[in-house]
């Protein structure tokens, strides 16, 4: 059985540290992206048949720099007032689950562009 318990360690609010290559927010960053960005993807080919490049063709550039930019900057608030992700992990919400729930959305992306691409249109 998984242990949820986390203590409140100490973390580091330095910019340098939080936005470090192997800091808390790069790949947390881009992993919640990730999730919007697969979820969203397949949504707009659902309703508006079209596929990953068209979508980015027909005014996606805007709607992909706006959420960077409120979800970068949702998730580096919390790592600058010093919180970890994991002292806020949960049961079923939790930062294991998030991570992966992440990685499996990047790759979902990739082979959901790579697919189309190959097919010549949208996937669904």
């Amino acid at each position: 059985m998984l242990n949820y318990d986390h203590e409140q360690k100490q973390v580091s609010t330095k910019f340098s540290d939080v936005l470090a290559f192997s800091g808390p927010a790069l790949e947390r960053i881009n992993r919640r992206l990730a999730m919007i960005g697969f979820v969203t993807a397949i949504a707009v080919e659902i309703a508006k048949g079209q596929d990953v490049f068209a979508q980015i063709a027909d005014g996606g550039i805007p709607w992909f720099l706006f959420s960077s930019i409120v979800l970068s900057v949702a998730s580096l608030i919390p790592l600058f007032q010093g919180v970890s992700v994991e002292s806020k992990s949960q049961s079923f919400m939790s930062s294991d689950a998030e991570l992966w729930n992440g990685r499996f959305a990047m790759l979902g992306l990739v082979a959901l562009a790579l697919t189309e691409y190959l097919k010549g249109g949208a996937l669904v």
